[in-house]
């Protein structure tokens, strides 16, 4: 299982790094780029026209902040999913968020704003080929219910 994290920039490294160890807790591999759909649109084509050509790639995770077109672009030249995780930014009030919303027909990445429920959809998402992983989630989420249990119990036995 390998997911390309593309970054619209590397100041967006510490975002991407938290997308590559979540998913590395699921045993899916990652490998962090950059590469710019503004400013450099060639060289991300030239990316992924690779991955594309050595068809291990099963799912993107594009990372992107202000005019994401990143993920759409991505989107538009790949078969597989891509999940849009763009950094949250208080400068516009949030509003950039619109950018990763609000695409062309025929582009659909799915957008989640928090990297380790980016690293969840995309195990989710391997479910669909890989049945072991199936077993990831499930123990995922019921580490999940164990700390609200847990949270529960401290509050109530101080």
């Amino acid at each position: 299982m390998f997911v390309p994290i593309i970054m619209g920039s590397r100041k967006d490294l510490e975002f991407g790094q938290q997308i590559a160890d979540a998913l590395a807790k699921f045993g899916i591999e990652s490998d962090i780029r950059v590469a710019s759909a503004h400013k450099a649109t060639v060289y991300l084509l030239d990316l992924l026209g690779k991955y594309e050509a050595e068809g291990r790639a099963e799912v993107y995770v594009t990372i992107a902040g202000r005019s994401n077109a990143l993920s759409g672009v991505v989107d538009a030249n790949v078969t597989a999913p891509v999940v849009a995780c763009p950094p949250y930014s208080s400068k516009f009030g949030g509003a950039d968020i619109y950018s990763s919303l609000r695409l062309p027909s025929g582009v659909a990445p799915a957008v989640v704003l928090e990297p380790g429920l980016a690293a969840l959809l995309v195990a989710k998402m391997l479910t669909l080929s890989h049945p072991e992983m199936k077993a990831r989630v499930k123990a995922a989420q019921q580490a999940f219910t164990d700390q609200i249990m847990a949270d529960d119990a401290d509050l109530r036995n101080p």
